[in-house]
């Protein structure tokens, strides 16, 4: 082989090394998941008395969820008296008119409910979250995002851990209400279930740091402070502050057993914005905590589990040069006599991609799926996971670079179970030039799938079929916009309620 040759499989076994270190830290979130999953979280101590607590609820152009959020907020179970409410409005549509009728219904309850509205959006939810600390009467608060439902339950289950005063936080699972709805909701639950349920309690209970989700968790109001506040130079403020906040020696609470269902996308153009800025945003407050923690005293084991947490995105970027690499390895090995050589991938993939069959599998067994459900989306998640890599590369790249971007909210529909929703076209995920690129991708496997046939390379098809299927899958959904029926308006009810307000 010629010297370029050399250098190309060498970058290309180089970067399936280190998809397959990444790919085999699943296995070690297993391993500490079950060594741990017996250590079950309990208050340290009893409250002398109910604190006061204050839940924010951070919007902006929620009109199909706003009610509903704020609907449930009002029936938990908590001392009225003792209880703050604050609606954090930053919307610019009809949703202000619905949120300020549903917040003065429930002041008229005998809730101590307020609503503030900011039309700057200085810092987007994180200076809204900032803004309402400014007059929040609790010394606890709460916050949930506009597509959550919160039990009643919710401040008994986790107020009494700060009877210990080094708990800093305390975080609830996320549940689904719309898991069903789709193969793509069936599939962004799984992988949820995967981060909550495995690395959440791997992480929390093993003593490495885990982070809060921006939602459905309580603050103890000073940690916020003595971390630095919230602050708004990644995209990701919930796990920027959560490191700040852990290094700074406070502790973190998570309960599995608490769930709090939310929404997930149902439009693929949504879920790709949404994973575009978690994977921006993670990259971000890695460059900005990373070396900090790293020259800490902190234990090595919590060292190393923060650099695989917040580096872990960085593995799109390398799956993106993986894809581009793999069908021409393929060539070049096979026009040089080397097809025996590709039996050395199998190790690397084996790695990269049995953990993740292990590691949602362990998810779903511990969700209480019985049997056939455990298994059957596996094949999809791999795929939908290689499609999802140019969209989250272009993230990383975007973090590493520097490149700023304002922050981009998911269009929430209100959708329940398999319920089709109907709304107005701004509440789509945005279209984007991105389809195109992964609709090159699957032609470009679609080639090497034909080449592997007509050689009889078969062993390399499995592969092959899960990058084509992948990049094909994603490119199209977001050409086509998933199965949502959208409207042109809102409803007129709304807009004229809004206009009588602007008017008077």
């Amino acid at each position: 082989m010629t010297t370029v040759e050399i250098l190309f499989l060498g970058v290309y076994f180089s970067v399936l090394c280190v998809l397959a270190v990444y790919g085999s830290h699943r296995y070690r979130m297993a391993y500490l998941y079950y060594r741990h999953k017996f250590k079950l979280p309990t208050p340290r101590g009893v409250l002398a008395e109910l604190p006061r607590v204050t839940i924010q609820l951070p919007i902006f152009n929620e009109m199909y969820v706003v009610e509903r959020l704020v609907e449930a907020v009002c029936r938990i179970d908590y001392p009225r008296e003792l209880l703050e409410i604050q609606v954090l409005d930053d919307s610019t549509d009809e949703t202000c008119a619905i949120a300020r009728a549903c917040v003065e219904r429930q002041r008229q309850k005998g809730h101590d409910i307020v609503y503030v509205h900011r039309t700057n959006r200085q810092g987007y939810k994180a200076g809204a979250l900032e803004n309402g600390l400014l007059t929040a009467k609790g010394e606890f608060i709460a916050v949930f995002d506009a597509d959550f439902v919160p039990g009643p339950d919710f401040l008994h289950r986790t107020v009494p851990f700060f009877a210990d005063s080094q708990v800093g936080m305390v975080q609830v699972r996320w549940g689904h209400l719309n898991r069903d709805f789709s193969i793509l909701t069936q599939a962004q639950s799984i992988f949820l279930d995967g981060h909550f349920i495995i690395e959440h309690t791997a992480r929390n209970r093993s003593g490495c740091f885990f982070n809060f989700n921006g939602t459905a968790g309580i603050w103890r109001r000073v940690t916020i402070s003595d971390a630095g506040g919230w602050q708004h130079d990644t995209l990701t403020e919930d796990l920027d502050l959560s490191y700040r906040a852990q290094v700074k020696g406070w502790q973190f609470i998570f309960l599995p057993d608490v769930i709090s269902p939310a929404e997930v996308p149902v439009d693929m153009n949504a879920f790709k914005s949404q994973q575009h800025r978690w994977a921006k945003g993670s990259i971000q407050t890695a460059r900005k905590l990373l070396p900090m923690i790293l020259k800490s005293d902190l234990p090595f084991a919590v060292k190393r589990e923060a650099f695989f947490h917040l580096t872990n995105n960085v593995a799109y970027l390398l799956m993106v040069v993986l894809s581009a690499l793999m069908p021409l390895s393929m060539v070049v090995r096979f026009q040089h006599g080397l097809y025996g050589t590709l039996f050395l991938d199998l190790p690397f993939f084996i790695s990269a991609t049995a953990s993740v069959c292990v590691f949602y599998v362990a998810a779903q067994r511990e969700r209480g799926a019985k049997g056939w459900e455990r298994f059957k989306y596996l094949p999809f998640l791999m795929s939908l996971g290689i499609g999802l890599a140019i969209n989250n590369a272009r993230a990383v790249l975007e973090a590493l670079l520097g490149q700023q971007s304002g922050f981009t909210r998911t269009p929430k529909t209100g959708a329940e179970g398999k319920k089709v929703a109907v709304i107005k076209k701004s509440y789509r995920g945005d279209k984007t030039l991105m389809p195109i690129l992964e609709l090159t991708f699957a032609l470009y496997f679609t080639g090497a799938l034909w080449f592997a046939f007509e050689k009889r390379i078969y062993s390399s098809v499995p592969f092959i079929l899960l990058f084509q299927l992948g990049f094909l899958y994603v490119g199209m959904s977001s050409l086509l916009q998933g199965r949502l029926r959208f409207s042109e308006s809102a409803p007129a009810a709304v807009v004229a309620e809004e206009q009588t307000r602007r008017a008077a």
